[in-house]
């Protein structure tokens, strides 16, 4: 035996492995599932498909494990070929002379054909499997009872090599938390700090799980320019991730109730976002390529809505040009096309690209996205903590955070955290379009209106639906609103009685945002003006 363990143990997980065609046949050729063959290593059905199928290679001491499993088979299977050419050597019950001798001069095994030294019954053979596979070239892994360790309440890690198929996924996550609840006699509050504790290394093993036989290979470390930097140890870099805070700046006119919504699973949605693969370097600023994505140095153009709109880019009062991301260029480029025509075009001055695809994470998405459906509808509290926990912490750490060094991609968490900002503007936008007067617009996912918010926004818990947090009154954030306030605008500055047309009807005052009468072109229009069935054609009631 030899003296050095750790090296025969490093060698051992990077042994050659035969080809698929040639794994397959080896289990299939002793009549042995899938199913056992897994359970022996200790991985799932998926995976041992995905090996068999050369999708996917095993590593570390799985690789070990599966070499000595290939080995053993063809051990046995040679065994059994010998057995067949030559029945006089096959095992039987009246067999008494099992005298082991040793031989003058080495002859093959009979069992895996190598140089033996010894016999049993008058047939050369090695005396344990062990001896074959060692002779054999293929190092056998230390025995499973070496690691044996006695119960503790430590919950199992989900493995890295799962398959890309949905459920595969799905039943990782539903082990962790059966286990975890086990681990700690089913109590679901200790279940679920140890399962929030341990979020970050389950997230990054549940995205190697769900990129097993994906298209893109992406860079975990790559070098970073300098406006993803950090200038000092507590000081943030450079990008600018347009976080909304804005609360309308006059009172509205409507004395009615406000409700303050809540955006459901606002990170986990953003997770659908374009995100470059690579290395960001220097591109073309005068041409936006779209199948790339990014960092852009930009100066953002004047925004003349405030009064009733959010601006895109947040509250951010320095002029000049400022870093954003690609979410927000490409909300900003929306909203000064034809189909807006809210704003000028951003000016680009600088991008760093890389290419880019907006589905590198959609099996991560999706999988998280299933595992919270499923528990709110069998109210499973502690699967919904800990999924909420896996996206958190996993779009938290992608920068350089001491808790995740697996992957350190900034330009991803700023990218995801700015699309979670642009989804909730484009609410808020489409809020205001179906006649809701925005009061504020704040944070990752709130969202406070006026108006029957439920002809706009279906009302739940799952992503496509939002959540109602609250109900106050008006005057609690503007004392100055009354029952009587004014009803219509009148303001004096003709500058600001201006309207904008886009997508074929005139969209607003910017005092007050109400609409302008399409007929007379003079009466304002609230949205309480106009009903629902006439919306489109925002005409007084004069002119009706």
């Amino acid at each position: 035996m030899s003296s050095y363990t750790p090296i025969d143990a490093l060698l051992a997980e990077h042994t050659p492995l035969p080809p698929p065609v040639e794994r397959t046949r080896l289990r299939s050729s002793l009549g042995i599932t899938r199913a056992r063959v897994a359970q022996a290593i200790g991985i799932n059905t998926a995976t041992l498909d995905a090996w068999e199928e050369g999708l996917a290679e095993p590593e570390t001491h799985l690789r070990a494990t599966y070499a000595y499993f290939l080995a053993q088979a063809h051990i046995v299977n040679a065994y059994r070929a010998h057995a067949i050419a030559e029945p006089r050597i096959t095992a039987s019950t009246e067999t008494t002379d099992t005298t082991v001798e040793t031989l003058p001069q080495r002859a093959p095994c009979v069992l895996c054909g190598k140089l033996a030294t010894q016999q049993v019954a008058g047939y050369p053979q090695h005396l344990t499997a062990t001896e074959c596979a060692e002779a054999a070239g293929t190092p056998a892994p230390p025995h499973p009872a070496r690691y044996e360790a006695k119960p503790d309440n430590r919950i199992p890690k989900p493995r890295s090599s799962a398959s890309p198929r949905s459920s595969t996924t799905q039943d990782l996550i539903s082990q962790i938390v059966t286990a975890a609840l086990a681990a700690h006699d089913g109590d679901p509050h200790k279940a679920t700090a140890a399962l929030t504790a341990r979020a970050i290394p389950d997230a990054m093993a549940l995205l190697n799980a769900c990129r097993v036989g994906s298209r893109y290979d992406i860079v975990h470390h790559p070098a970073l320019p300098g406006m993803l930097r950090k200038t000092a140890p507590r000081k943030p870099d450079l990008i600018w991730e347009a976080r909304l805070n804005w609360q309308r700046p006059q009172a509205p006119e409507h004395t009615s109730p406000v409700a303050a919504l809540d955006i459901n699973g606002a990170f986990l949605s953003a997770l659908k976002t374009h995100l470059p693969l690579g290395r960001l370097e220097p591109s073309n600023p005068q041409h936006h390529d779209r199948r790339r994505a990014g960092v852009h140095l930009i100066t953002p153009p004047t925004w003349e809505h405030d009064a009733y709109l959010p601006n895109p880019m947040g509250p951010r009062h320095e002029p000049g040009p400022v870093w954003v991301t690609e979410p927000t260029l490409r909300l900003l480029l929306r909203l000064s096309g034809p189909g807006h025509a809210l704003c000028d075009p951003p000016v680009i001055h600088e991008s760093y690209t890389s290419g880019a695809t907006e589905n590198l994470l959609e099996k991560f998405r999706t999988t998280l996205r299933d595992a919270r459906a499923r528990a709110l509808d069998e109210d499973d509290k502690v699967t919904l903590e800990y999924v909420k926990a896996l996206y958190a912490k996993f779009v938290s750490t992608l920068g350089e955070s001491t808790q995740n060094r697996e992957l350190c991609r900034p330009d991803w968490m700023h990218i995801i955290r700015s699309q979670a900002f642009a989804n909730l503007w484009s609410k808020a936008y489409k809020a205001h379009t179906e006649g809701l007067t925005l009061v504020r617009v704040c944070g990752t996912d709130e969202l406070h209106l006026q108006g029957d918010w439920l002809r706009t926004f279906p009302e739940g818990r799952n992503l496509s639906q939002v959540k109602l947090k609250e109900t106050y009154a008006i005057s609690l954030i503007y004392p100055e609103a009354r029952e009587n306030a004014q009803t219509a605008c009148n303001s004096p500055d003709v500058e600001k009685r201006r309207y904008e047309y886009a997508g074929g009807r005139y969209v607003g005052c910017r005092t007050c945002g109400g609409d302008l009468c399409t007929a007379c072109r003079t009466a304002h229009l609230r949205p309480s003006d106009v009903p629902y069935e006439y919306n489109d054609d925002n005409v007084c009631e004069s002119c009706r």
